[in-house]
């Protein structure tokens, strides 16, 4: 389809009485004199619907009917003739009905014989069929179907018809209803047919549509889908403006004028400053018209203050709205520095990063986005600011969640290759994301075997123009384990060298070229089981002391020290925040999960969290004290003690008596060995000569009753929400039992249990019903509401065999 480029007609700016100079290469915008600050109001006729709910699904393949006979033959390759489950007339009455985001891998059973690397879990075929009735005065209007992600191949039908063909979990499917739809009483059947069985990563994948579908109604005169870019910037002379790129589609049978009002509203929903441009569009073609607001001292955004603006886009067409856009915008500035590192808003940060896969305990990979939201509230109380989207697209409601926490993201695009196809998922995931402020890099692949070759030179220099071509704001990188020395190699294509496991080559790299920035995009691969305190290879459990690591990685302590220790480095990407399904290394069956995170499948932390809360926190004292002390039948048998802390000195007492008073290492923290004594064993802090932190582990008595913490004291009601519920066993004290292993039982009222976890990796329990264990003292639930339940409660119970029951209710909003 042609693109016309319009320059921009008009630009206004409230604080400053001069416009940008010209730039007509770059279409910015042409001096003019500066209308009315105030945006006009006015209604946008868009409209966005989700379609989460009251699908239908059936898993397994229901192959097509073969067609014989002329007649047949002919008709079956007309518009709207699919056949079998594609079928608009297909009884589906039968299927089970469900409500989206979901992942049906999960729900099926471990298989010895299946893909470890996948989290042994049985994957395949499986078709998802949903109706949709449109209104009458919907007709004229641009009508977009969009599933954010279905893993791992679809192909989606609308009314009989082939519609989409998608080859990634992690891309956007979007489907044009406009020419295609049914209006009034007669309904749209839409078909999905997902294959999971394709491995387009090497971790678990799930299947099914895990990810948000929409539908998004659009006046005739519109703004296209990703079509405004708006990302502030920081000129040469100081100034702060935020250029406007909108494109604007038309489904109109003739040239519509078209006039672009743009305003930036401040954190409290204020206008701060508005702007204009004018143009037309042709009908079935776009136009891409430009603004450019100057705005004096804005509140900056930043990990401690993620000041958030937004920037109202409307399109009005003779005098009146037609459609309006909010994206986000923060104003912050960037740099790599080759010998200083990173930069955020001219101040130095070390970047305190972990990878992550979107998969959680109970859900797969289908997470609502309040349990994203509780993922990143668990790596902010690590003191974590940085994410990598390993290895692929994020779901947007993790970019969302990150621009108001305060997280710096790297952004990954999963397949490296330039060719057209590839090239659009490219193209589509910069056009999504550029306008977050927590987007500070763009990372073109992750270790792949031509990144020390020319070829693999050749393939990044045209994935950094596409990048480019779409944002020249940050900087591309790659996450490159080797062949960085090669005469010719990627990181001569990339802005940020991106290094995964490179500790040894750091400063000879640095050393042989200074010029360039570098970061550690990932790093560590430590592994550790929480709660267990002896590596026993029989049993696939690993000591969570952090003495063990893969062949390639180091530990904790190592791998941040060496980061550390470097201003060069920009920071690093810990590989991962949480443990995944898959990569059971170094163990196969039964183990199912990854060991390799700082928490735990379900988001408790391990050994790892307290490691590197120690290093990441600067604002508040920290310390904490490892292993637990229930150590029953080891009387006087020395135990090994560690303290992690940011103090400058740690006393141990056991039952009041001084065992040692030693200097901290904040990057190995602090070991003893403690004869075992029942009791209780204290660790303080101190800094400056005062106490500032304490820590204690008890002996506890025997579980006697179990306790329910949800996360949350309030959920929506809209069938939505959703949050995890703690569950342990406590002593008569109230005390945790940290060896507790009960099987635990859970009714609900008032919602639904949508999945259970307690992060043994080597657990085959199902994820989904009403039972789980209790592993090392801890077990979660994650429940959601129910539509329309605002005004109720939402009362869990549990129990288990001796203990006294627990019931945790929340409020219902």
């Amino acid at each position: 389809m042609r693109r016309r480029d319009l320059l921009t007609l008009g630009a206004m700016a409230m604080a400053s009485p001069a416009l940008a100079q010209s730039n007509p290469a770059r279409g910015e915008a042409q001096p003019a004199s500066p209308p009315s600050t105030a945006a006009p109001a006015g209604p946008s006729g868009r409209e966005t619907i989700l379609l989460d709910a009251d699908w239908r699904f059936h898993r397994g393949d229901i192959p097509f009917p073969k067609v014989r006979g002329d007649s047949p033959t002919y008709e079956s390759t007309k518009a709207g003739a699919a056949r079998g489950a594609a079928a608009i007339k297909y009884d589906d009455s039968a299927w089970r009905g469900l409500d989206l985001p979901h992942d049906f891998v999960v729900e099926g059973p471990f298989d010895p014989d299946e893909n470890p690397a996948q989290g042994y879990r049985p994957k395949g075929v499986a078709w998802y069929r949903r109706t949709l009735t449109l209104d009458p005065a919907d007709r004229g209007k641009h009508l977009e179907l969009v599933f954010e992600g279905v893993a791992v191949n679809a192909t989606v039908w609308v009314n009989g018809d082939v519609v989409a063909h998608s080859y990634s979990a992690y891309s956007a499917i979007t489907v044009d209803l406009t020419a295609i739809a049914h209006y009034g009483d007669t309904p749209n059947v839409i078909a999905v047919r997902v294959d999971a069985d394709p491995i387009e990563g090497w971790w678990y994948e799930g299947g099914g549509l895990y990810r948000h579908v929409w539908l998004v109604k659009r006046p005739p005169v519109h703004l296209v889908a990703d079509g405004v870019y708006a990302h502030p910037r920081k000129r040469d002379d100081g100034r702060w403006v935020v250029p406007v790129e909108a494109t604007i589609g038309s489904i109109a049978d003739t040239a519509k004028a078209a006039t672009l009002d743009v305003a930036l509203l401040d954190p409290q929903g204020r206008v701060v400053v508005h702007g204009q441009a004018s143009g037309s569009v042709a009908p079935l073609d776009t136009a891409v018209l430009r603004a450019e607001l100057a705005v004096a001292a804005p509140r900056l955004w930043s990990v401690d203050d993620p000041a958030l603006y937004s920037v109202r886009t409307r399109v009005l067409v003779d005098g009146q709205p037609a459609d309006e856009l909010v994206t986000p915008a923060g104003f912050r500035t960037q740099r790599f520095d080759p010998d200083k590192g990173f930069f955020l808003n001219d101040r130095p940060l070390k970047i305190q990063g972990v990878c992550i896969h979107q998969d959680h305990a109970g859900l797969g990979v289908a997470l609502p986005d309040s349990i994203i939201e509780f993922r990143l509230r668990r790596l902010k109380a690590l003191g974590c600011n940085a994410i990598r989207s390993s290895h692929n697209a994020p779901t947007k409601a993790l970019l969302d969640a990150a621009d108001r926490m305060g997280f710096l993201v790297m952004d990954e695009n999963r397949i490296f290759n330039a060719s057209p196809d590839y090239a659009r998922l490219l193209s589509w995931l910069v056009r999504r994301d550029r306008n977050h402020p927590s987007v500070i890099l763009w990372s073109v692949f992750n270790e792949e075997p031509l990144q020390g070759t020319e070829a693999g030179y050749q393939l990044v220099r045209r994935m950094a123009k596409i990048v480019k071509d779409l944002d020249d704001t940050r900087p591309v990188t790659a996450a490159i384990s080797g062949g960085m020395f090669n005469p010719v190699n990627v990181t001569q294509a990339v802005d940020v060298v991106g290094f995964n496991y490179q500790i040894k080559d750091y400063d000879r790299f640095h050393a042989a070229h200074p010029t360039l920035p570098l970061t550690s995009s990932e790093d560590t691969s430590a592994i550790m089981t929480r709660g267990e305190w002896a590596t026993d290879m029989k049993r696939n459990l690993l000591a969570a002391y952090d003495g063990e690591f893969r062949p390639w990685g180091a530990t904790h302590r190592a791998a941040w020290k060496a980061i550390a220790e470097r201003p060069f480095l920009a920071g690093a990407f810990v590989w991962t925040g949480f443990d995944y399904r898959g990569e059971p290394q170094p163990f196969t069956w039964p183990t199912a999960s990854s060991s390799f995170g700082i928490m735990d499948l379900c988001g408790f932390e391990k050994t790892a969290f307290y490691i590197h809360q120690s290093q990441w926190v600067h604002d508040r004292p920290v310390l904490h004290l490892v292993p637990h002390w229930n150590w029953a039948g080891r009387e006087g048998q020395p135990i090994k003690v560690m303290a992690f802390t940011n103090c400058d000195t740690v006393e141990l007492r056991l039952n009041g008596k001084l065992v040692s008073r030693q200097a901290n290492d904040l990057y190995e923290g602090v070991t003893w060995q403690v004869p075992y004594a029942p009791g209780r064993l204290e660790a303080i802090g101190v800094t400056g000569g005062k106490v500032v932190a304490r820590a204690v582990v008890e002996t506890t008595g025997a579980p006697v009753a179990l306790r329910l913490t949800p996360d949350r004291a309030s959920l929506a009601g809209d069938g939505r929400d959703a949050a995890p519920i703690r569950v342990e066993a406590v002593d008569a004290k109230g005390r945790p039992v940290p060896t507790a292993q009960h099987a635990v039982r859970f009714a609900i009222e008032g919602g639904r249990i949508i999945g259970l976890g307690n992060g043994d990796a080597n657990s085959h329990e199902p994820e989904q019903g009403d039972r789980r264990s209790l592993y090392n003292g801890l077990a979660q639930v994650i429940v959601q509401t129910r539509k329309g339940g605002s005004g109720n409660v939402l009362a869990v119970t549990a129990q288990a065999q001796g203990l006294k029951p627990a019931t945790a209710r929340i409020a219902v909003t």
